[in-house]
């Protein structure tokens, strides 16, 4: 497009400021209206920049372009430029700005020292919340909007609350070496951070859109996040409810029953929820890939792509029930389970699901999550013998992480040691190295029992894995050529099959799919290979004859060939979409029962 058009019939869109913010729970269509959103200000003449802090982000499926951690330029949108805060290569920019202010007279064995504190996941998250905190502090020159993308809510909370985080740590703490290093490194940002933190609550420039779906699940997710958000002073929200179908057949059970779950969602919407200004985005019968999908998303007056409504087979896997894998995952008598895949996909209910069918087989099963939203108990909404149900809870894991720092460490320290320790343990880097302990114990416990992890969605249990992995080399490195040692890290429980079983859940639609096999790939580099997919809410054997809801049915065909055709090189499963969320004991085991 080459002249400016209006902008689309949103409210959202009418007054923007410079910041949009748009967060949710994974699975409701953050990058695809994002995307679409920030497309929308392009076309109609402003300078846009999209930017994606999701470590698992699509927007280069979406786009077609391979992104960076500097802006590109999309084809086919004067004005859009997008860039991915890829941790990495932000968390590699990060250690050569912290050595760089070591001096001439630092040796190379200092330098050496210093990287290696720089090593871990807790240095990934900082560099890239310093990207981030960049943009708003006074970044982005040129723009007139910054869009951010950002990763599902648990993660993005923990984003939004760093600022104030940092800069509460940061007040008054001017001696001694955190965990991210010289504590220098900390101190040059820190007039970045406050200019983030105000930038963050100034209505005039920051706008938080609350993305949801016309689903239990998400809306009180939605609830919770606009509370807590507004707790840390991000109170200028919008809400957008996206995907709400309406039948258009009145005789077709399956899509009248689509449409009352999404009524009945709406009609419980809570308070919080309804006092705030809000939009809806109809559900349309394409994948919201390329441009002309992502324009036509917003305005009713493009037809956008057209379905390709083909008989197309769904390849040549065998496709499981979930009772298949069940009984597979049940012959050894133990083991870990680990649910993984891209928010929204289901995978709590198919890890609640697991768990119920491995107890009502005869085994006990510890039932926990990673998940910083944490939806077990709601999912279970009951109780099962022989079933434990926690979370690994970040606050609590902190306390007890920092309680035996103390224990091991302050015991023998005098007063100004002891304070240079707690000021230490009060970096929010801390959380992040306690909640992998965490981890690590839950692995463990599979040595003689089973446990099911569901856990967060993918690019933060990606770092997670990253976390494991950094454990893993320092213990290696450690205990090389020590006579006698043998060592057992949580890494090298994971990449034994025999130990661990990795489950994808994945959802028939083309941005789920292409998530999991990058996450598969992701596993396989590390020497992890999934036991089995399971491709969840599958419409096809309902029989609807909506005409939207059959637009969709040829994408699932075709994402199903995808996956028969060499993603999944193991146990495939299918379950059924509800027409009643499965919620409950007795509806988590019937997911698992035989047809």
């Amino acid at each position: 497009m080459t002249t400016a058009t209006s902008l689309p019939d949103l409210g959202l869109l009418q007054a923007p400021t410079r910041h949009l913010f748009f967060t949710g729970k994974g699975g409701v269509g953050k990058t695809s209206l994002s995307t679409a959103c920030a497309l929308a200000l392009a076309d109609a003449g402003r300078r846009v920049l999209l930017v994606s802090t999701d470590a698992a982000s699509n927007l280069d499926e979406m786009l077609d372009i391979p992104l960076r951690n500097t802006p590109v330029p999309v084809p086919g949108a004067p004005g859009l430029s997008v860039l991915n805060i890829d941790p990495q290569a932000a968390a590699e920019a990060y250690r050569a700005r912290v050595i760089g202010q070591m001096g001439a007279d630092a040796d190379d064995a200092e330098r050496a020292t210093v990287r290696e504190q720089l090593s871990g996941a807790c240095t990934t998250e900082i560099a890239a919340f310093d990207e981030f905190t960049a943009l708003l502090a006074g970044g982005g020159e040129g723009f007139d909007h910054i869009v951010f993308d950002t990763a599902p809510t648990g993660h993005t909370l923990r984003l939004l609350s760093l600022p104030k985080a940092w800069t509460g740590f940061l007040a008054g703490n001017d001696r001694g070496a955190s965990c991210l290093g010289p504590h220098s490194g900390l101190k040059m940002q820190e007039v970045r951070f406050r200019q983030a933190l105000q930038t963050l609550g100034d209505a005039a420039q920051t706008t938080v859109v609350l993305v949801t779906r016309a689903e239990t699940g998400a809306i009180v997710e939605a609830a919770r996040t606009s509370v807590e958000l507004a707790e840390l002073g991000l109170g200028h929200q919008r809400l957008v409810i996206n995907g709400v179908f309406r039948a258009s057949q009145r005789d077709d059970a399956v899509a009248l029953a689509v449409e009352a779950q999404g009524a009945q969602a709406l009609a419980a919407m809570p308070a919080v929820l309804r006092a705030l200004p809000s939009d809806q985005v109809p559900l349309r019968p394409f994948d919201t890939v390329g441009l002309p999908a992502l324009r036509a998303l917003l305005r009713p007056d493009l037809a956008g792509p057209a379905p390709a409504l083909t008989e197309a087979g769904q390849g040549e896997a065998t496709w499981h029930p979930l009772a298949d894998l069940v009984d597979d995952l049940a012959a050894p008598g133990r083991g870990l389970i680990m649910v993984m895949g891209k928010g929204g996909v289901g995978k709590t209910t198919i890890a609640a699901a697991l768990a119920v069918a491995l107890v009502q087989r005869g085994h006990t099963v510890h039932l926990s999550t990673t998940d910083p939203a944490a939806h077990l108990a709601s999912t279970l909404d009951g109780q099962l013998d022989g079933l434990r149900v926690d979370r690994i809870d970040p606050q609590a894991e902190t306390q007890r992480y920092t309680d035996k720092i103390l224990a091991a460490r302050g015991k023998d320290l005098d007063a100004a040691g002891l304070a240079l320790l707690r000021e230490d343990l009060k970096s929010p880097c801390t959380e992040e190295v306690a909640v992998f302990h965490a981890f690590s114990r839950i692995v463990s416990e599979a040595r003689s029992a089973f446990v099911v992890l569901d856990t967060a969605p993918t690019g933060h249990s990606l770092l997670l894995m990253d976390a494991t992995g950094a454990y893993h080399r320092q213990m290696v490195r450690e205990f090389e050529g020590t006579s006698g040692s043998h060592i057992v890290t949580p890494m090298m429980r994971l990449q034994d099959g025999s130990y661990t079983r990795i489950v994808l859940v994945t959802l028939p639609e083309s941005t789920p799919v292409s998530q999991a096999a990058a996450l598969q790939d992701d596993l396989r580099r590390a020497h992890i290979e999934p036991a089995a997919w399971v491709l969840n809410r599958s419409l096809l054997a309902s029989g609807t004859i909506d005409p939207l809801l059959a637009g969709r049915l040829a994408g699932e065909r075709r994402q199903m060939a995808r996956i028969a055709e060499g993603l999944s090189s193991r146990m495939t499963c299918v379950v059924p979409w509800q027409a009643v969320s499965p919620v409950g004991v007795e509806a988590l085991a019937a997911l698992a029962q035989r047809p």
